[in-house]
């Protein structure tokens, strides 16, 4: 029997698919990520279950669509009662930990506003019964003492467990604490009040005081080179989920990598006049910028101007290069100490950032590229060797090929496809693919919550969001920037259909089928 293979899986958390050097970025540079495609597989059409953080981290670990998970937006919880891949690893025998950002369980201490109003609601207030679960794991109060929060394990699988909450320099967690056992000014080098002097308009733009050795992003790749050195010739293989939350904004790149790259070696190249007819949330973003009313210090998408646009390049290459080289530090580690020849390494990104493409800045409800393609790239020790695979894959393609790499069987009720084909070289997963997004509160000039759904084929991108009477259809292959809506025209109204019918087989092909029937009748 031969051994199985390690796996360290890297993430990157609001990372574009063409921020990295293997991916012909003109300005960033990321020799070590890109030392990870040099001897692996390079996706190029690698999209995400969801463009936001919570639900596509749930469909990773699920290999299940929002819809099917139960995890559908932001500030929910995924079930205990939901298997993920990393148990069926701990139950085969590898060793399992997280190290860095999870975020299947809400992070912030800020209610949500309720699209529902109370009163309408009877003594049982949800469709689903309380399971008992303990889900305010992550939040900010369970890391306020000085004594390390102890989590009770198997956290979804994992039995080591370094947590990383929130974002760039206000995480919180695991890290938070150690933070303030190394700086008892740990509050005050985190109030952006006393941020050291810069010059950048960027909204969300902070230059940290926070030295860079004591930055999130130092913290997990110390505790991702202890652990894997920690493991060192242990019988059992391990699974490492080293979770970065940088790029993320706030834009606090530390140190060196604050000024590591000029904004004007940026450039503007999807502004929004690029776009020939913007659909309706578009132009209200548009009016809220020039009208000044716009709130640029939220989680919502907004729009910014081709300086700030700029400095926003600058700062989150500067963070991606913090990322870098952190990733080639522990790759380090696993060759010195003698596991990389049998180790997977993963490197992948929870979703994108609209950065700059028509004028927008973060992510939201439009489904735009620049949102749903991430970084994907599998080195395997069986086949090191420079790849580069077209083929369509998703967010819940990953687990399943965790599984069968691990020679593990999967579960009933998966929803992603085996990418081992395209790995290796041949054929291809799938030849379409859904993305979901269901948002909580109505943003981007939508009057109620966005829900939407869309359908990705090799040649067109199909967009519908419920309530409304517009839609989104572009053919990709000769618009690949999406800059023409077809949605109204004449000429492509049997595409836009075909494509509907399609979409819908799609869903339906997503509703949950678990569990099993037991019994005919």
């Amino acid at each position: 029997m031969p051994q199985p293979p390690n796996f360290l899986f890297i993430i990157a958390d609001q990372l574009r698919a063409d921020y990295l050097g293997c991916a012909g970025h003109p300005v960033v540079k990321t020799p070590h990520i890109d030392s990870i495609a040099a001897t692996g597989t390079r996706f190029e059409r690698f999209y995400v279950a969801s463009p936001v953080c919570m639900p596509n981290r749930a469909s990773l670990l699920t290999g299940r669509m929002p819809s099917a998970h139960g995890l559908r937006h932001n500030g929910n919880h995924l079930s205990y009662d939901a298997t993920t891949f990393v148990e069926v690893l701990r139950a085969g025998g590898y060793r399992t930990a997280l190290i860095g950002k999870s975020h299947v369980q809400a992070m912030t201490p800020f209610p949500a506003p309720s699209p529902v109003d109370p009163a309408m609601l009877g003594p049982i207030k949800e469709a689903w019964k309380d399971d008992g679960g303990d889900y305010l794991n992550e939040v900010p109060e369970r890391y306020e003492s000085a004594e390390k929060y102890e989590f009770k394990p198997p956290y979804y699988g994992y039995e080591h467990i370094d947590m990383v909450t929130n974002h760039g320099d206000q995480a919180n967690g695991h890290y938070y604490q150690w933070l303030k056992s190394k700086r008892p000014d740990a509050d005050a080098l985190r109030d952006s009040a006393n941020q050291l002097a810069h010059n950048y308009a960027c909204p969300q733009a902070v230059r940290t005081p926070i030295p860079e050795e004591l930055y999130p992003t130092s913290f997990i790749r110390d505790r991702a080179i202890s652990y894997i050195d920690g493991v060192k010739g242990q019988e059992a293989p391990f699974f490492a989920f080293v979770s970065f939350p940088d790029p993320h904004h706030p834009f606090t790149p530390p140190g060196k990598y604050w000024d590591m790259y000029n904004p004007d070696d940026f450039k503007m190249r999807l502004p929004y006049g690029a776009h020939r007819n913007p659909v309706p949330p578009m132009r209200t973003m548009r009016a809220k910028q020039l009208d000044k009313s716009q709130n640029t210090q939220t989680q919502e998408a907004f729009m910014v101007d081709e300086r700030e646009l700029k400095e926003a390049m600058a700062l989150t290459c500067g963070m991606i290069s913090m990322i870098d080289d952190a990733v080639g530090s522990i790759i380090a580690a696993l060759k010195a100490n003698g596991q990389y020849d049998n180790t997977v390494v993963i490197f992948n990104a929870d979703h994108g950032d609209y950065l700059g493409d028509y004028g927008l800045l973060l992510k939201g409800a439009l489904q735009l590229n620049s949102i749903t393609q991430v970084p994907f790239i599998w080195s395997d020790p069986a086949t090191r060797a420079a790849k580069v695979s077209n083929a369509l894959a998703s967010t819940t393609d990953l687990a399943p090929t965790i599984i069968e790499r691990a020679g593990l069987k999967p579960y009933w009720g998966i929803q992603g496809k085996s990418l081992a084909a395209p790995i290796n070289g041949g054929g291809k997963a799938r030849d379409k693919l859904t993305i979901e997004y269901q948002d909580f509160a109505p943003r981007m000039g939508f009057v109620k919550p966005a829900w939407v759904r869309t359908l990705l084929t090799e040649d067109w991108r199909l967009t519908i969001y419920k309530g409304e009477a517009w839609g989104e259809l572009y053919d990709r292959r000769n618009d690949p920037d999406e800059s023409h809506n077809l949605w109204d025209e004449p000429a492509h109204a049997r595409t836009r259909s075909a494509l509907t019918e399609q979409l819908v087989h799609e869903m339906m092909d997503n509703v949950d089928q678990s569990p099993r029937a037991l019994r005919r009748a």
